[in-house]
């Protein structure tokens, strides 16, 4: 798996991810309704035409969601034990159709775990951008990660 173990994580460490992601209509449709948000915002294009956006706005959880999985490859594929929370979760701009992401994950912390030697917690910072680097999306996200020959 090309995920990183615990011990090759260090704070400041940060990821630029090369995969980016174009929004569609119907990414944003399809994840609203298939999890059962009908926000207007998100899905109505007469409401969101008379909301100060003047068109649709991505539902956040899909950014989220986006975000995080765009930083797998590079940093947890294979490697994570489980996520053990999200803070700090912040959408600064809206995200639209057509516009394009790319996402960085900056290392905050790690700390091996008090309980189970096998393991470590890495606290991660995911920050995703526009097609003009304007931030849309930040999160906070810890997880627990394998250790080496674990």
């Amino acid at each position: 798996m090309p995920g990183l173990y615990f011990e090759e994580f260090t704070p400041g460490q940060v990821f630029r991810h090369p995969l980016t992601r174009s929004i569609t209509e119907s990414d944003n449709v399809l994840f609203s309704v298939m999890t059962l948000n009908p926000q207007p915002l998100h899905i109505d294009f007469d409401f969101a035409a008379k909301s100060e956006w003047g068109k649709p706005l991505v539902n956040s959880l899909f950014t989220l969601g986006l975000m995080i999985g765009i930083s797998v490859h590079d940093t947890t594929l294979g490697t994570t034990i489980a996520n053990l929370g999200m803070t700090e979760t912040v959408f600064p701009h809206p995200l639209f159709h057509g516009d394009t992401i790319h996402v960085e994950t900056e290392v905050k912390s790690v700390r091996p775990s008090k309980s189970k030697p096998d393991r470590g917690i890495v606290e991660f910072e995911h920050r995703a951008y526009n097609q003009n680097n304007v931030l849309v999306a930040r999160c906070v996200r810890q997880a627990m990660m394998k250790k080496k020959g674990a």
